[in-house]
Order: C-alpha cells, then structure tokens, then sequence
C-alpha cells in the first residue's frame, strides 16, 4: 500500500513540474503591445487545469510563480515583472487557476460550464491586474482596463476555445495510459 502511495505522489509531482515547465515555456512567449504583453500563460493555466484538476493545476502554477521569484527565467522580463505593473495579472492567475479549476472539476469539464469558469475566473484575474496596473502606473482604473483588459479579450477567449476542446481530449488520453486519475 505504502509502495502505491509513493508512486502515486511521485507521478503526481511529476506531473505538476511538467506543467510548471510548460508554463516556464510559453509565460515568457508574449508580444508587447503595450504596459501588458499579450502571454500564453493564462492558456497554460487552463490547460494545466484541464489536464491536472485544480488543486494540482494550481499548485503548478504557484510552482511557476515560486521560480521566477527566486531569479530563474520563467517570467518574460526577470522577478522585476511580479514587482511591476503587471504583477497583478500574475497574481490573479492563482484566482483565476481556482475558479477556472473548481468549474472544469465540478462539472467534469462539460463545455458551456467550464467556459463559465474560465470567463469568471479570469475576470477575477483581471480585477486583481487592473487595480495594481492602475496602481503602480498612476492610472485611473478606467486607463488601466483599457490598457490592461480590452485588448485582450478576444484572444483570451479563443485561448478559452482552444483548452475547452484539447482540454478535456489530453485528459482522456492522460487517464486512458494511467497517468492522472
């Protein structure tokens, strides 16, 4: 019993550093367009959530936030964007992981429900990134939505689209070879 234990939180951390690491890889690709750089790394928190649940998935994502914080490279420009105008958003992906994570777990990643999720929990994100934008900018909150929010919203929900369909397929295939469960 202890043996099967073992192995299953082994596979288990394994399987949140892959998916740390994959946020480590596509956080970093963003294209600058302003204060806010459009990032795939809410796209990797949905699928992380998609593939892992949402505690795992989450704790992927706080594993990512914990090495760029000690220096390594995961954020686009260094530790200084966790400390700079964008870091809001950052720490709004932790909400957004539990809200997009407890909808796609809840409803067992029924389409129409886990896009509710995932719309709700990244509105939650860009509540938390919109009032430190605003804040560390010396915007007003109405300049830092418009900055920070507007242009992103169409691709955010394509980015929504995308997890919502491979999603819940990589899980299958996932828990078909005994990977996750």
């Amino acid at each position: 019993m202890e043996q099967k234990q073992s192995k299953t939180n082994v596979r288990e951390m394994a399987l949140i550093a892959l998916m740390a690491a994959v946020t480590c890889i596509l956080g970093p690709l963003s294209v600058p367009i302003g204060v806010v750089p459009i990032s795939l790394t809410n796209f990797a928190i949905y699928l992380a959530i998609y593939v892992l649940g949402c505690r795992r998935g989450t704790i992927s994502y706080i594993v990512y936030l914990l090495l760029g914080l000690v220096g390594l490279p995961a954020f686009s420009s260094g530790v200084g964007k966790l400390f700079g105008p964008t870091g809001g958003y950052l720490i709004g992906f932790i909400f957004m992981a539990l809200i997009c994570g407890f909808a796609i777990d809840r409803f067992e990643a029924k389409l129409i429900p886990s896009m509710i999720g995932m719309i709700l929990g990244t509105i939650v994100c860009y509540l938390f990134g919109t009032g430190w934008l605003a804040y560390q900018a010396g915007m007003k909150f109405y300049q830092a939505l418009a900055a920070g929010v507007l242009p992103f919203i169409v691709g955010d929900l394509v980015k929504m689209i995308i997890c919502a369909v491979v999603g819940p397929q990589i899980r299958r295939r996932l828990e078909q070879a005994g990977l996750v469960h």
